[in-house]
């Protein structure tokens, strides 16, 4: 399909569920999850949805931890590399219980708090979160997308410079298998056609 077919299908898969929407769209940052997550924004907010948009890397762990093992250590990148647990206590759990969420909490730049002040979307309103190696912590969402592509599409596409992530990707596959895990899976080989995966 055209990438604007599937913003399409993926605004229609939220617009058809009722009250607040959390969507996970997951993938190697080369695979262009992020952009996919920036496409849905004007879309639902043109179908009257409030839209919060948060990106997994500003709740990232302070280097002392991402770091510990060194800084290209596929292993940490897999597993050491996001907080999970304050990007559920302060963004998803909150924002379905009451629309209440934290925007951003760590800048990995300057390896500092961000000390942004929380924020509350109105209404049944739609929080669409970016970010990679995303499925398989225990994240409630109403809706998950998965990003995938083949593994040589994946090496040339990080290139030189983050093929030692190369590992981390493969061991997601096999122990989280994103695949299987998220309600929609859309391989981007090309990615002038997306081909939406059907199970």
């Amino acid at each position: 399909m055209t990438p604007s077919v599937l913003v399409d299908h993926l605004v229609d898969r939220v617009l058809a569920g009722d009250g607040r929407q959390r969507v996970l769209v997951d993938g190697a940052a080369p695979l262009g999850a992020a952009d996919l997550a920036d496409a849905l924004v004007e879309p639902l907010r043109a179908a009257g949805r409030a839209v919060v948009r948060v990106h997994a890397d500003d709740f990232l762990r302070p280097a002392s931890l991402r770091y510990e093992h060194g800084r290209e250590d596929p292993d940490a990148y897999l597993e050491d590399r996001l907080d999970a647990g304050a990007l559920g206590r302060e963004v998803l759990d909150p924002f379905a219980a009451e629309g209440r969420y934290l925007p951003a909490l760590w800048d990995a730049d300057r390896d500092r708090a961000t000390r942004a002040p929380y924020a509350t979307a109105a209404g049944p309103a739609v929080l669409v979160l970016d970010g990679e190696l995303l499925l398989g912590r225990w994240f409630d969402a109403e809706l998950t997308v998965h990003l995938t592509a083949r593994p040589a599409t994946l090496a040339r596409r990080l290139g030189h410079a983050r093929a030692w992530q190369l590992p981390a990707f493969a061991r997601y596959e096999d122990e989280v298998a994103p695949q299987d895990v998220a309600d929609v899976v859309v391989r981007v080989d090309d990615p002038r056609h997306p081909a939406l995966v059907v199970r």
